[in-house]
């Protein structure tokens, strides 16, 4: 009993408890709201759902507080086995989402699991390893580590691609990768000739998309040209931005909302949470989410300037940088000025597998946190 207390007083002493709360915050809001949207329509599983894959989130948020990543990282070469497995077992048993028509999902016992989403909490893991051992020997910048962590995030971008057709997610990947080879020390001339090549080859990289994958991405930024009624590939971006603004400052009320409770927005409970909030809580309801996220990722870079390596720096820095896209995609794609991608919006969207990474990942945030600080961080 006395070992059992101990912990407990170790964790509330050492751990990022302001992440947790702030966490916690935004799951149990998130709740509140997919309770709205799915009380009149849904198959009334999703609340226990939510709530079961909170309590499990904040299970391995505890678990992962006390787990040092360099022991993860330096399973780096199973991790990257296990990734491209689990992304893999898709092809033979993937099923698509409610609104979809991928391959993302494996369900058992009637829960879903999202490979992509998990790996990606490995993939960053792994690219955190690299960078670091490559910062380490001074090689960072030559053209054998670049090709190496290059060969990592091509396989794992392929195989969702390919396998799961989940482009949303892929695109994630992209951006996590981005900034962690920014802000590990990437010269900017490899980022020149990156956008040469992309530049170059990006007519084969169109031309290889479905055509609806190519409207949906051309029609939000060219919405007279591709869909002037608003009817077509935006008319459930449109639903949207209309129940934001309909809304205003202090919204409609909570299960009061015209649209969310007509159900007339698919997939509300998942990807367009973000409507909800501001249809039924207004403005309020809206800045409130944008600063509770912002909130987490502003701590997660925090913890990572403060942590003791540049492999725990790094791995906070990959989080962040996972956080930040999918909330900018998706309040985007929310209010009509984004490609619908089906993107969840971290800790409030629908989705067990979206919770417990997030909570997986604040997890590991925390444990970096609980490790030895140094004199002085200095990049290598």
């Amino acid at each position: 009993m006395g070992i059992v207390i101990r912990v407990i007083i170790k964790f509330f002493r050492e751990a990022d408890i302001f992440l947790l709360v702030v966490s916690l915050i935004s799951a149990i809001y998130g709740i509140l709201l997919i309770s709205s949207v799915v009380r009149n329509f849904e198959t009334g599983n999703e609340i226990p759902v939510q709530i079961g894959a909170l309590v499990i989130g904040v299970g391995l948020y505890i678990l992962f507080s006390y787990v040092d990543i360099d022991i993860i990282a330096d399973k780096s070469r199973f991790l990257m086995v296990f990734s491209v497995l689990f992304i893999g077992t898709l092809y033979f048993w993937g099923v698509g989402g409610e609104t979809t028509g991928n391959r993302a999902w494996l369900r058992f016992f009637g829960v879903g699991v999202q490979p992509a989403e998990v790996v990606k909490i490995t993939f960053i893991i792994i690219i955190a390893r690299m960078l670091s051992d490559f910062r380490e020997r001074k090689t960072l910048n030559s053209i054998v580590s670049i090709l190496q962590m290059l060969a990592v995030f091509g396989i794992l971008f392929v195989l969702i691609v390919l396998i799961s057709e989940d482009l949303g997610s892929a695109v994630i990947y992209v951006f996590i990768l981005l900034a962690m080879l920014f802000i590990g020390g990437l010269k900017l001339r490899w980022f020149a000739l990156g956008a040469t090549v992309v530049a170059i080859v990006s007519p084969l990289l169109w031309n290889a998309l479905q055509p609806y994958q190519q409207l949906r991405i051309q029609a939000p930024f060219f919405p007279d040209q591709f869909d002037p009624t608003r009817e077509g590939v935006l008319w459930q971006a449109n639903q949207s931005s209309i129940a934001i603004a309909s809304g205003g400052f202090r919204g409609q009320g909570l299960y009061n909302g015209k649209l969310t409770q007509s159900g007339h927005i698919p997939a509300q409970h998942t990807d367009f949470i973000f409507s909800a909030a501001g249809e039924e809580i207004g403005f309020i309801g809206c800045i409130a989410i944008v600063v509770l996220l912002v909130s987490i990722i502003i701590r997660c870079v925090y913890v990572g300037i403060k942590s003791n390596n540049s492999l725990g720096m790094l791995v906070c820095i990959g989080i962040a940088a996972m956080l930040m896209a999918q909330t900018i995609e998706n309040i985007g794609m929310c209010l009509g000025i984004m490609p619908v991608v089906g993107i969840t919006l971290p800790f409030f969207s629908y989705g067990g597998s979206s919770i417990v990474t997030c909570f997986a990942a604040m997890g590991i945030v925390s444990g970096i946190k609980m490790r030895p600080k140094p004199v002085r961080f200095r990049y290598v």
